[in-house]
């Protein structure tokens, strides 16, 4: 009895693994290979498709909105600055839309509900509308930068005590390059105050400090001397020296002052080359200067 019994256990499971091996036969034939692989080509078919459209409008974007812009440059005679501000920003307005249906396209042929993701987007940015007001102040704010030409790329500025030029300009962030090489990427939202110094003249003052026994007449022949052969050097000198003063500076001593103009983005490397050239005519003339003598300011 125990036999047969053993005997009929075995039969028993070899029947269901039997049965179970026969429903995954019928299965794995009734799959439509040919209809699976003709749909997987298909997809990758098309989102090649897509990816070659999306290359294809972005060069011809590029090249159009390019032309357009040269051609508003000649026509309007737009600074280059403010040329490079709108041509860069156009040029991230349609990268944006057309990543964004770059996506929307990948998300569809996903067989992804768009819709659906949508609204459930809509709610969510129902519940994170508090937070989003920092993103709103920076697009508004940066829309009126621009609309006011506050600014524009290649722009020497100061914004919150840094200066530096302006890389790059758009509605959210304000780039800025200073002058040791460091990137400030600046929400929209905490400009408050813009100096800019690239859209008038430039002041250039250098002082010179000196000795209280100096001979203030030689000092003057001197420095007049410099002038006379430095500046038909320099062009983007607007405004020349009218005259050398000399002014008190405290503690006793006495400064001989220049002062000019120069064109924007100009006046460092005109204050550096003629402070040079000051301080070494004077020591050719053995005229002493205190070891601590630098004092410009533009």
């Amino acid at each position: 009895m125990y036999l047969a019994t053993e005997d009929g256990s075995v039969d028993e499971v070899i029947g269901e693994v039997t049965k179970q091996k026969n429903l995954l036969t019928q299965f794995w034939e009734s799959i439509d290979w040919q209809a699976i692989l003709v749909s997987a080509i298909i997809l990758v078919l098309q989102f090649l498709l897509a990816l070659i459209v999306f290359f294809i409008l972005r060069k011809v974007g590029r090249y159009v909105i390019e032309t357009v812009f040269r051609r508003y440059i000649k026509e309007k005679h737009t600074v280059p600055n403010r040329y490079n501000t709108l041509y860069k920003l156009s040029q991230n307005i349609y990268n944006s839309v057309l990543y964004f249906f770059l996506i929307y396209t990948i998300l569809e042929l996903m067989g992804i509900p768009v819709g659906t993701l949508v609204a459930g987007a809509g709610v969510i940015g129902l519940a994170l509308s508090l937070g989003a007001q920092g993103f709103v102040s920076d697009i508004v704010n940066g829309f009126m930068i621009l609309l006011e030409k506050q600014l524009d790329v290649g722009d020497v500025v100061e914004i919150n005590s840094i200066l530096g030029v302006v890389e790059d300009v758009n509605l959210k962030t304000t780039k800025l390059k200073d002058f040791d090489g460091t990137i400030h990427f600046i929400p929209n939202r905490s400009i408050t105050v813009i100096s800019n110094r690239s859209r008038a003249d430039m002041r250039v003052m250098i002082q010179i400090r000196l000795f209280p026994n100096t001979d203030l007449d030689k000092v003057r022949r001197v420095l007049e001397g410099v002038n006379q052969t430095l500046l038909p050097q320099y062009e983007e000198i607007t405004v020349e020296p009218s005259e050398i003063a000399f002014v008190p500076i405290g503690s006793g001593q006495t400064a001989a002052q220049i002062i000019m103009y120069t064109k924007a983005g100009k006046e460092f490397g005109v204050r550096n080359a003629f402070y040079e050239n000051y301080v070494e005519a004077l020591a050719k003339e053995g005229i002493e200067l205190p070891r601590i003598n630098f004092d410009t300011t533009v």
